[in-house]
């Protein structure tokens, strides 16, 4: 199941990044940053999902602890990639990292993780059980 889990993430983490170029290349010219940055992150939060009710039971938990497992992992291994790819590859700053979770300046990123670790648990009992 964590081999399944991981590359399920992976594909995962594909589709996050192709939404980030679309956002950057499309969205934001048109709708602006703010607006751009809501609509990729629930398209986001859409698609993964989808991502899991499709591939809940190729993953093959057999609880919905374990499908919790799952959405730990993914939420886990995402927050880790985005931060250590977004500081040591791409040099931003630990605060312009943190910026798109302030949810006080209307940053709603903190759905993704979120969804992350809740569409497991969602398609495993919509699925499975």
């Amino acid at each position: 199941m964590i081999s399944r889990t991981i590359v399920v993430w992976v594909l995962l983490a594909v589709i996050g990044v192709s939404n980030g170029i679309l956002r950057g290349a499309v969205l934001v010219p048109r709708l602006g940053d703010q607006r751009a940055h809501v609509v990729s992150t629930l398209v986001l939060c859409a698609l993964i999902i989808v991502v899991a009710l499709f591939l809940i039971e190729w993953i093959g938990p057999r609880t919905v602890l374990e499908a919790s497992i799952v959405g730990l992992m993914w939420a886990v291994l995402t927050v880790a990639f985005e931060f250590s790819a977004g500081h040591f590859v791409f040099g931003n700053s630990w605060e312009k990292l943190l910026a798109d979770y302030s949810l006080w300046h209307g940053r709603i990123w903190v759905l993704v993780p979120i969804a992350l670790y809740l569409a497991p648990r969602l398609a495993f009992r919509l699925r499975v059980m």
